[in-house]
């Protein structure tokens, strides 16, 4: 099973707001998800990151892999930084 941390959009038309989720790759976009680890809304200014660190640690150690996107906001979060260290300390 490919693990995926990916965005989940939510909110109205024209005012995205996203959760953060670990789902199945093999599910669609908004559907099913294991998991919700965080929040993403990029309308306000700065745009507001909420995601449970422990969590999403946690996930990228049993081998979620996290989007692109995910990645960019994990590391502007200093969480893939953190990852790094916990894996070459192994």
């Amino acid at each position: 099973m490919a693990v995926k941390i990916r965005l989940k959009r939510m909110g109205a038309k024209k005012a995205p707001f996203y959760r953060v989720v670990v789902a199945d790759a093999r599910f669609p976009r908004d559907g099913r998800f294991i998991e919700t680890i965080g929040t993403y809304d990029p309308t306000t200014t700065p745009a507001a990151v909420k995601i449970d660190e422990e969590k999403a640690l946690k996930w990228m150690g049993n081998g979620a892999q996290p989007t692109d996107t995910v990645k960019n906001l994990f590391s502007k979060q200093g969480i893939m930084k953190k990852f790094a260290e916990v894996k070459s300390a192994k």
